[in-house]
């Protein structure tokens, strides 16, 4: 059975979509919370070690903050649909501006050999994270499945792209602490930096699903195809089949 992300928008009343407005941002808030402390500590202890990876990882959480505010933002208008087309392209320009910086960085630690330092608060944090992302992410992907909402869809993989990213950054500084290969920090870096330009292209050309038609009214289910379901962890105690 597949988990359950919410029923699609179009026979919302006033008031369930009110409802949803107010969780998609109670949970903006919570993302916005968790990541500027993980970007503090995230950067705080890159720079310390000397690993863009950890850096590139605590931007990407700045960029999280980011996107919860913008998110915030929309929903804080009467019609927060007028404001979904800026709020992606936002949300884009602050993913191409991480791979931009990380990709330059993980790069020229490449070409001079950079050696950085083992980092045992960047592996705790990346553990922390790959436990706590998921479930944040499958809270904003069902509530913005519902309302119809790209941008909560969007911001919603950004979440589940930091599950990802602490996965590889936990790789990156494990490899490097454990059998001295240091050259696996800014690889890790590289690859942060290229799953952002993807989620970049896709949030700049608005590709996503459960997208209203215009006036709100669907004459399909948006995610018949199974769009909403790919790359989202299922709900705590449920299984796909």
């Amino acid at each position: 059975m597949s988990a359950d992300l919410g029923t699609p928008t179009g026979n919302l009343d006033a008031g369930r979509r009110r409802q949803l407005g107010r969780r998609a941002q109670l949970l903006a808030g919570a993302s916005v919370t968790w990541n500027v402390v993980e970007a503090v500590i995230a950067i705080t202890a890159g720079v310390v070690a000397g690993s863009i990876a950890l850096i590139g990882f605590g931007l990407d959480s700045v960029v999280e903050v980011s996107s919860g505010l913008i998110i915030l933002w929309q929903f804080r208008h009467p019609l927060p649909e007028s404001r979904e087309q800026t709020a992606l392209r936002l949300m884009a320009v602050s993913f191409f501006a991480l791979a931009l910086y990380v990709g330059f960085e993980s790069v020229r630690a490449l070409v001079t050999g950079a050696d950085p330092d083992s980092s045992p608060v960047g592996i705790v944090l990346a553990s922390l994270s790959l436990v706590v992302m998921p479930f944040l992410s499958w809270a904003q992907r069902r509530t913005g499945r519902e309302l119809g909402s790209n941008a909560v869809v969007a911001d919603s993989t950004q979440t589940l792209l930091c599950t990802y990213l602490s996965a590889v950054l936990l790789a990156g500084l494990l490899l490097n602490a454990t059998l001295g290969w240091s050259w696996a920090d800014p690889i890790a870096g590289l690859i942060i930096a290229a799953v952002a330009v993807k989620e970049g292209r896709e949030a700049w050309r608005g590709d996503g699903c459960c997208s209203p038609a215009s006036g709100g009214v669907v004459e399909r289910d948006p995610c018949a195809d199974g769009c909403c379901q790919r790359g989202t962890p299922a709900a705590p105690g449920q299984e796909s089949h």
